[in-house]
């Protein structure tokens, strides 16, 4: 059994197509961006996750469900109210399950397994913590939350800080840092470094854990870009070249292996750095991307 660690859109993508080649895995994710909006808790990494393995992403957008409507996200705007994240019906079904479920006692983690259950994922799924934890962004429109920098601001403001607001009181899910020490290997997939991945590794006793595994890291940058997303404007907000020697350097050694592009090997020296096509434009991409991270191991 492996571990993967996620969070944003590059590490669903690859899951959706590791679960075709392998199925003995599970997923360590990312809440630092998790909120509450029109009385629901949002928690979208974990939802881009339950929707990849469950194969109903909607694989244009990478967040929610395929030919999902907005009915009532329209309405809500109608009357009056300020929704900034547009919100599908059938996805809104899986926050307000998700909500009852917090709001009758049960964990995360156990909120999470009810839904993952019902949408059919075998993988057991991790919130990397039940306390609440939440990233915010030093702009040169004052700090605020990442939902807000990404979705409302669409990302556009000069970026000078990233905090984790309450990450000093994270502890693990119960069960994650056992589940880390009876895996074989750890993957920390093609997601933005500083804001999807950093989290998870910030909670107490995680990095730990992961040290004592072989891991494998896959670049979200080719080149000078970032696969997708805010990953090349956060790295260079906190002095790091965007490229992939600029990720590895953030990892620091945690890496025993590093999977970058064709045509973007360097020398390292903390971990052996190996070229592959690390582009997914297709399903066959990410099972192709799959099966060679899995012979590295």
């Amino acid at each position: 059994m492996i571990v993967v660690l996620s969070g944003g859109t590059g590490t669903p993508k690859l899951l959706a197509g590791m679960k075709d080649v392998y199925q003995e895995f599970s997923v360590v994710v990312n809440t630092a961006e998790d909120l509450w909006i029109s009385g629901n808790k949002i928690c979208p990494d974990i939802d881009s996750v339950i929707y990849a393995l469950a194969g109903v992403i909607d694989e244009k957008k990478l967040w929610g469900i395929k030919d999902d409507t907005f009915i009532t996200h329209l309405e809500l705007k109608k009357l009056g109210f300020d929704e900034f994240m547009m919100i599908g019906d059938r996805d809104r079904a899986t926050h307000i399950m998700r909500s009852e479920l917090l709001r009758r006692g049960f964990t995360l983690k156990q909120a999470t397994d009810k839904l993952r259950e019902s949408f059919g994922v075998k993988q057991e799924i991790f919130p990397m913590s039940e306390e609440e934890v939440s990233t915010y962004i030093l702009t040169d429109k004052g700090w605020m939350h990442f939902q807000f920098f990404w979705v409302k601001e669409k990302g556009e403001p000069e970026v000078y800080d990233i905090k984790i607001r309450g990450i000093e009181k994270a502890k693990p899910s119960m069960g994650l840092i056992e589940t880390i020490k009876r895996s074989k290997a750890v993957i920390i997939g093609p997601s933005n470094p500083v804001t999807s991945i950093n989290p998870i590794l910030m909670v107490y006793g995680i990095k730990e854990a992961i040290r004592k595994k072989k891991t494998v890291i896959v670049s979200p940058i080719v080149g000078k870009k970032p696969l997708s997303g805010p990953a090349g404007k956060f790295l260079k907000a906190l002095g790091y070249e965007v490229s992939p020697k600029g990720v590895i350097e953030f990892y620091g050694d945690l890496a025993d292996l590093f999977v970058v592009h064709i045509g973007d090997k360097f020398r390292s020296e903390t971990c052996e750095v190996v070229e592959e096509n690390i582009v997914m434009k297709k399903r066959e991409d990410a099972i192709r991307l799959s099966r060679a991270i899995l012979e590295l191991l």
